[in-house]
């Protein structure tokens, strides 16, 4: 029998489920009784649910670890204001019974369509070493290009899924663009360049789906520092680029987090890089609001949605029209 799925967005407090979901995580812990229960992390493509299972020896529990999809049967409770699964029943599912597309969150956006709007930016580069220098990722690299395009841009927070890093890297090239035709004091092909290329880090950060968790260089380094890093190799490849060029945006690469607070090496110290760090965070936090009024609902009876610890602040639902 076909097992009809439910999608963790749409699941309400009091129902019983039955469905199969991507283990992300299990773990095992105690209650303050001293007694053994272990906690999940159920994810598919609308995002992860925290669930419990009180009894793992009950005769309905089979075995399975993270990365495994999992056939279960569970109650849905509320928690701390967040929804959690009680799991009655657990099993291996086989494959054949799941689509592994149901279980990856991925941009609502045509990818090839984005991929290709972003190939424009580098026609409008007319710095002879820094569009040689995009075309070197963007065009003849390509593992990387094809690790580019399913990447995210983080592992929570914002643009966490398939084709998130290239929405992310698009969405701010394009606000550099319309940087560059409101203010003349900004170089075109330096902040172009520097947008395309701030986050490519996050290809080494970050490991693909669907892990999606940070690498060991990711952990030591850091995608600033890697990004940095990796653009100096391919810079060094062109012959003749100049010194002064490639400080400039090496810089803004290093910058583009703005304070040192925030993981930036350097503060910036150009125009073209507080330009990067701040269609930079405009993105970041405009995706952020974007992703918390369209995947959960406000407080009962109200339109707050709570404390936002990435933007710091208690979110209201905007007043109808």
């Amino acid at each position: 029998m076909d097992i009809i799925m439910k999608y963790i967005e749409s699941m309400r407090d009091g129902e019983a489920i039955r469905g199969i979901y991507l283990c992300k995580q299990r773990t095992t812990a105690m209650t303050k009784n001293g007694k053994p229960y272990d906690n999940v992390i159920l994810q598919d493509k609308t995002g992860t649910v925290d669930a419990k299972i009180w009894e793992p020896k009950s005769m309905g529990i089979m075995d399975f670890s993270a990365m495994d999809y999992v056939d279960i049967k569970a109650d849905v409770t509320t928690f701390n204001g967040g929804l959690q699964l009680n799991i009655k029943t657990a099993r291996l599912a086989a494959e054949g019974e799941y689509d592994t597309a149901d279980y990856f969150p991925t941009s609502t956006r045509d990818i090839e369509e984005m991929y290709s709007e972003l190939l424009k930016r580098i026609a409008s580069v007319q710095n002879q070493y820094l569009k040689k220098l995009l075309e070197m990722f963007f065009v003849e690299d390509e593992k990387f290009v094809k690790e580019f395009k399913k990447h995210s841009a983080a592992k929570t927070i914002h643009h966490s899924f398939i084709g998130g890093l290239l929405e992310h890297t698009l969405s701010v090239t394009n606000m550099c663009e319309y940087f560059c035709k409101a203010y003349p004091i900004l170089n075109h092909d330096l902040l172009v360049t520097a947008a395309m290329l701030h986050d490519i880090g996050k290809v080494y950060e970050l490991s693909s789906f669907p892990q999606n968790d940070y690498t060991d260089n990711g952990q030591l380094l850091g995608h600033i520092v890697i990004g940095y890093d990796i653009v100096g190799q391919k810079i060094r490849k062109i012959e003749g680029f100049p010194t002064k060029t490639a400080r400039e945006l090496e810089h803004c690469i290093l910058a583009h987090h703005g304070e040192l607070e925030y993981g930036s090496p350097k503060k910036p110290a150009l125009a073209e890089a507080f330009a990067l760090n701040l269609a930079d965070n405009a993105d970041a936090k405009m995706e952020t609001l974007t992703e918390l009024l369209m995947n959960t609902r406000p407080a009962d009876g109200t339109e707050w949605y709570g404390y936002n610890r990435a933007l710091d602040t208690n979110i209201r639902k905007t007043s109808a029209q």
